[in-house]
């Protein structure tokens, strides 16, 4: 083995070495199949399978070691592809507890499933109950009850909100098995997840967020659909009785997938619409069971299944639904979103109110970036502005707040709670640590860009660090070039239209149109606060400019300027943007500026092993985009100058919701980019790699 072989092995043997418990359990259970040749042939068949397997009848018996005995057996060889996967959540239970809690896990969980199905249906065979009575004589062998408990204490170690998720998906499996299919192992599962839930208590039914009130409401009525599918298509076993698959036209079922369907999604965007229609569906699937119960009441279960086909499975259909109905009318108010609804207290700022508060009360770097077009504004009680954009359903925030320091925290709370009223999701891009500090607790944060940040108080040119910087300046004196900080408006027509056909060029090059968001164009550089440095050569051409919006200090003065375009004219002076760059950090030190950003290059930031999905989200758009744009070799640019970092932050309420940023965030740095510009990007792509 090679050395990089040897280092890339180290990280998995280190978490094998920590789950010696579910390794030895997998082990047994393959060597048993090995032995006993239940890897290759059904070992129900087998005369053995009475001896070993445990259940009711064999305890009734006295075959009392069949409960540690029936665990490492396996009844046919298909479910060895389910029952090894099932050891993966008491592999996360060890790798997080150790070794003790989940053998203890196992064993108790494994244990208590058999001896509670088992008293359960010693109870239950006693009544009437065809099902129970049928159970009741079941033998049954294999390791799931332990398994199930092992999933169900990993579920309980996720963080908020997954832990809710999880346990919903683990109960939700575990039910409607046992309820539509109820073999003897689905007993069993439901016990064992029964014990950890009350014993563990890791499911902790709080008051959830608006938005994880959809999240519930969106998934139950997707299982509902899946059940009603199911039963359609499958016949049932369960403890409502035994029925045959209903069959129907393939029209009717795919009528009930897309209306479903187009209600769970409005419920999961909290539209009105969508509780109002499910309210009514959920009504009548609940009036149909009640008048089912009556009909059997009169008629009897035998006829009235002769008339109207399997009672049973529509009987516990609507059981379902009128859980639903509860938990709908328990969170009517998570419900109430608009499609066109506003954020905010209304009216809403004006531009020029943004502006006045960025002066009165200051900003960060980007701040300047949120009186662009594009940009809507939400005013919170508490005072503050917030600037952001709407995109595919998603919130996205510019920068900071806004507005006094003091009410920023608030600001924050109030936009997520209404942007999550409205149905979308919100998240804040290019945010700083502030920010990061006053979201909610639980939240995540993906280092997106390291601001550039240049001192400028006693900045000097001096030292072998700066000899690139020295030696443009030097060579643009020797060769006659000009420097002139200025504004678009006060800048001759014959300049400006340079400008233009500059910025032409290098858009007319490129397969995408100019981003925007946090990138912009001449038409912001004609605010009149906004500066550019333009760099002249002796026969009259500009050779390149750059742009430079202000950085507000609070007190109505400008501490500071952020650099924004970066254009050049092909074959003009070399060094030119070393030469503009250093040429106004000159200027703007002389005129007592404290700071000079040069920005972050979006998408160049190199993520943490750990980013998750965001990470590979951006890396896939930025890598697309780098032959288009750059951002590397600009972002490798600006460390000529030797900045300090500050970092900046995606920050957003968990995973789930990375999808959907993720097309946010195109969007809102290319608006106006049709599908065929993007493909024929990804084609340069290519090109490039190939080259």
């Amino acid at each position: 083995m090679t050395d990089a072989e040897s280092r890339s092995s180290r990280p998995v043997l280190a978490v094998l070495a920590r789950i010696p418990v579910t390794l030895s359990l997998i082990a047994i259970v393959l060597l048993v199949g090995i032995v006993w040749g239940g890897l290759w042939r059904p070992f129900a068949d087998d005369p053995l399978f009475d001896t070993v397997a445990y259940g009711l009848p064999a305890l009734l018996e006295g075959r009392w070691w069949t409960p540690v005995t029936g665990t490492f057996f396996v009844n046919h060889p298909i479910v060895y592809a389910f029952v090894i996967p099932s050891f993966a959540g008491l592999a996360y239970l060890e790798h997080r507890r150790g070794s003790l809690a989940a053998f203890g896990y196992f064993g108790i969980g494994q244990l208590f499933a058999i001896f509670a199905s088992a008293l359960f249906l010693w109870l239950a065979s006693a009544l009437p109950w065809p099902w129970a009575q049928m159970e009741a004589t079941v033998l049954d062998v294999g390791p799931s009850g332990g398994t199930l408990a092992g999933i169900a204490a990993a579920a309980g170690l996720l963080v908020s909100p997954w832990r809710v998720r999880a346990w919903l998906v683990v109960l939700g499996f575990s039910f409607v098995t046992l309820f539509f299919w109820g073999s003897l192992a689905d007993l069993e599962h439901a016990f064992a997840v029964l014990l950890v839930l009350f014993v563990d208590r890791s499911l902790r039914i709080q008051r959830t967020t608006v938005r994880e009130q959809r999240l519930i409401a969106f998934v139950a009525v997707l299982v509902i659909l899946a059940v009603e599918v199911l039963t359609l298509l499958v016949p049932t076993d369960g403890p409502f009785g035994h029925t045959q698959a209903a069959g129907g036209s393939f029209l009717d079922i795919a009528l009930d997938v897309v209306v479903i369907a187009i209600l769970a999604n409005g419920l999961r965007r909290g539209r009105r619409w969508a509780w109002i229609w499910t309210i009514v569906l959920a009504v009548v699937n609940v009036l149909t069971g009640a008048l089912i119960i009556v009909l059997a009441a009169v008629l009897g279960p035998e006829r009235l299944d002769d008339q109207i086909g399997d009672f049973n499975v529509a009987l516990a259909q609507s059981a379902m639904w009128l859980l639903l109905l509860v938990y709908l009318a328990w969170v009517r108010r998570a419900f109430r979103a608009r499609r066109k609804s506003t954020l905010g207290v209304q009216p809403g700022p004006t531009i020029d109110e943004v502006k006045d508060a960025l002066r009165a009360h200051g900003g960060g770097t980007l701040s300047w970036m949120t009186t662009w077009d594009g940009n809507s504004y939400a005013r919170t009680e508490s005072g503050g502005i917030i600037a952001y954009q709407r995109r595919a359903g998603v919130a996205i925030v510019l920068a900071d707040p806004l507005g006094a320091e003091a009410s920023r925290n608030a600001s924050v709370a109030e936009f997520i709670r209404a942007a999550e009223h409205a149905g979308l999701v919100p998240c804040f891009f290019s945010a700083g640590e502030a920010t990061r500090a006053a979201v909610p607790a639980g939240w995540r944060g993906i280092v997106v860009a390291d601001d550039t940040i240049v001192d400028l108080p006693g900045l000097e040119f001096t030292g072998k660090q700066w000899s690139a910087v020295r030696t443009s300046l030097n060579r643009a004196g020797r060769e006659g070039m000009t420097f002139r900080l200025t504004r678009l408006a006060d800048e001759p027509w014959g300049i400006r239209q340079q400008l233009r056909a500059i910025s032409e060029m290098w858009v007319g090059d490129k397969g995408l149109p100019e981003m925007g968001f946090t990138l912009g164009t001449l038409d912001q550089a004609e605010d009149p606060e906004v500066r550019l440095a333009l760099a002249i050569s002796p026969q009259g051409d500009v050779d390149g400019f750059l742009s430079w919006l202000p950085v507000y200090g609070g007190d109505g003065t400008v501490r500071g300027w952020t650099l924004d375009l970066m254009r050049r004219r092909d074959g003009g002076f070399g060094p030119v943007m070393e030469f503009l760059i250093g040429s106004s950090a000159r200027q703007f030190s002389e005129e007592g500026a404290e700071i000079m950003s040069l920005s972050g290059a979006p998408l160049a930031h190199d993520y943490p092993p750990d980013a998750g999905a965001i990470a590979s989200l951006s890396d896939w758009l930025a890598d697309s985009l780098e032959p288009v744009y750059g951002f590397q070799s600009l972002h490798r640019f600006k460390s000529k100058f030797h900045p300090r970092y500050e970092t900046m932050y995606l920050l957003f309420r968990d995973e789930a919701d990375l999808t959907r940023i993720g097309a946010g965030l195109t969007r809102a740095f290319l608006p106006d980019a049709t599908l065929r510009q993007f493909a024929g990007a990804g084609m340069e792509l290519v090109r490039g790699d190939r080259e």
